[in-house]
């Protein structure tokens, strides 16, 4: 089944426009939406996912948790899904606080708005069920290995989660 996405502005007004999210390249002043998830453990360690493999971008890199927002799908509920099926983890009892968000412009077309949530859970690696097509491993790490991976290049979106971290503090 194809996965439907909607269209905002950049003030995250839904434009009445839904397209296919596969190869989607949107027009200036258009953007989807994504979320992603810092989860920390009760000792501060957060949760932090490998791509898997066949991933046309960043295969095989680290990131936390998060996708794209289904088309009619508001933030709080994409993060929701989202953690559930890629992590295994439910966090619908808990408070849904976005603490950053930010807009990617690029001028091929990949422009996106990005809400970051944060979660302290109490939980251990052991149960996380990741989502094969999506990782190959998880663990959780304090924020200065975060940062080596960051400067080894393998490790997304490394400012954006320091930021919503300084935010969040």
């Amino acid at each position: 089944m194809e996965e439907l996405i909607d269209i905002y502005d950049r003030e995250r007004n839904f434009t009445g426009l839904t397209v296919p999210r596969k190869g989607a390249r949107l027009g200036e002043g258009q953007y989807m939406l994504y979320v992603l998830a810092i989860i920390q453990d009760m000792q501060g360690r957060m949760l932090i996912t490998q791509r898997s493999m066949d991933k046309s971008w960043g295969a095989g890199w680290w990131e936390v948790p998060g996708g794209g927002v289904s088309a009619g799908e508001a933030s709080e509920e994409a993060i929701v899904r989202e953690l559930s099926e890629e992590v295994g983890l439910d966090v619908s009892g808990y408070p849904l606080e976005i603490v950053h968000s930010y807009v990617n412009d690029d001028p091929d077309g990949d422009n996106y708005i990005v809400d970051i949530y944060r979660f302290r859970l109490d939980f251990t690696k052991d149960d996380v069920v990741l989502q094969a097509e999506e990782a190959i491993d998880c663990n959780l790490v304090s924020f200065d290995e975060v940062e080596q991976l960051a400067e080894q290049g393998v490790f997304l979106h490394f400012s954006r989660i320091k930021q919503a971290l300084e935010k969040a503090r």
